[in-house]
């Protein structure tokens, strides 16, 4: 009787163990499989947030722009800048000079002289008449002007007023001093030199309105407006630009540039370029970080398969001049509004997309309208009731998504 008592004690003690195994064994896969989870959706909720998402791209691009090069018969003798870089001129304002053959002789020649007639009219110790007074007047006005201007046209402008003036004076005391006859050979010896200095020199005006640049690279009548129609990818290659490089200053010419229309020619390789359509609007930034508005021109296919693309800006910046192949950043577009996870969003009825928002420990599904996206977030927004019934969704009323809500992570595996 004893054995067959120990028997069944034993039996059901091993009945026990086994048990507390199987449990153990349950348990430990539990907490692997909730470890797996954990690691695989790490954070449960997620809080709605206010925020902001763009698209952008960088790239290079060619810049055309509508300008007429200034160029004269007598370029070889370079340039005196009359109007100066990227200040505008009026048509037909002068713009520029070329210099005149021999001028740096006949500027010394004139300065020698302008030192002679100086020194006879310092020695001159008497003012015959209110002329002289009057001019002598002038002089010290504009020399007073003079020493506070900045600007350069005007302080050549002003120079050469006074150098006017003090030959009216030399004339007058020429005409009616004792020492006359010297100081009259010295201003006709002077206007001798000027005429000559005159008359060798070519003055060059602006054909139309616009800004005035001197660094001209020979593509002014290559990249132009009426260009971008045919405008092809290889052709750009073909150009063999570098980036960054400026463009430098001419000694023989100038140019024109319409400071309201301007082009970058740029060639992509993104999906969202392909996708893009012209009259499409975006934000480009070049290197100073100020963001310009464009607008696509021209979008064309090539045969590498990429695309080609032609901004249109209404601005012209001082990079746009001095360069003309740039880096810069498209912004596509931006979105602001509520921000949330795109492993919060669940597919629904009619492919209607809609989250899971928890609280106070119950859950409701939210339906919201996706308005951007990008790899990882997305700018929504609620549907009306009304919105919802067009599109086949039967709700009376219903909770709407609201900033610093909780919504679930991965709510395709929880429910």
């Amino acid at each position: 009787m004893k054995n067959v008592i120990s028997i069944k004690k034993f039996k059901k003690e091993k009945i026990k163990k086994y048990i507390i195994y199987v449990l153990f064994i349950i348990i430990i896969f539990y907490i692997i499989y909730a470890i797996y989870l954990l690691i695989k959706s790490p954070t449960d909720t997620f809080t709605v947030e206010s925020g902001t998402l763009t698209r952008e791209e960088t790239a290079t691009g060619y810049i055309i722009r509508e300008e007429k090069v200034l160029k004269g018969e007598n370029y070889k003798n370079g340039i005196t800048p009359i109007i100066s870089e990227k200040n505008r001129a009026a048509k037909n304002q002068t713009v520029f000079r070329y210099m005149a053959k021999d001028e740096e002789n006949l500027k010394s020649k004139i300065q020698e002289v302008d030192a002679k007639i100086q020194e006879a009219l310092s020695k001159q110790s008497w003012l015959p008449s209110s002329d002289i007074k009057n001019l002598e007047k002038q002089i010290d006005e504009k020399t007073k002007l003079l020493n506070t201007e900045t600007d350069l046209q005007k302080i050549r402008e002003s120079k050469k007023e006074i150098s006017s003036i003090i030959l009216k004076k030399a004339k007058i005391i020429g005409e009616l001093s004792n020492s006359g006859s010297y100081i009259k050979s010295l201003t006709t010896e002077r206007e001798k030199y000027e005429n000559e200095l005159n008359s060798g020199s070519e003055y060059i005006k602006a054909p139309v309105a616009g800004l005035v640049s001197y660094r001209v690279d020979g593509l002014e009548n290559t990249l132009t407006p009426e260009c971008i129609e045919n405008l092809t990818e290889k052709q750009l290659d073909g150009l063999g630009i570098k980036a960054g490089k400026i463009v430098p200053v001419s000694s023989e010419s100038a140019k024109i540039i319409n400071n309201f229309n301007v082009y970058i020619a740029t060639i992509l390789n993104s999906d969202i370029a392909k996708e893009s359509n012209v009259g499409d609007e975006v934000k480009i930034t070049i290197s100073t970080g100020k963001q310009l508005n464009a607008k696509i021109q021209k979008k064309e296919e090539q045969e590498s398969g990429k695309t080609l693309i032609v901004f249109k800006l209404n601005i012209l910046t001082d990079e746009m001049i001095q360069y003309r192949k740039v880096s810069f950043n498209i912004t596509w577009w931006s979105k602001s509004g509520l921000k949330i996870p795109n492993d919060a969003i669940v597919s629904g009825e009619n492919d209607v997309k809609y989250v899971v928002k928890e609280k106070a420990g119950s859950y409701s599904n939210i339906y919201i309208k996706v308005l951007k996206q990008n790899d990882k977030y997305s700018i929504v927004e609620n549907y009306s009731t009304e919105d919802l019934n067009k599109i086949g969704i039967n709700v009376n009323s219903y909770s709407k998504l609201s900033q610093y809500d909780m919504i679930l992570m991965y709510p395709n595996k929880r429910f």
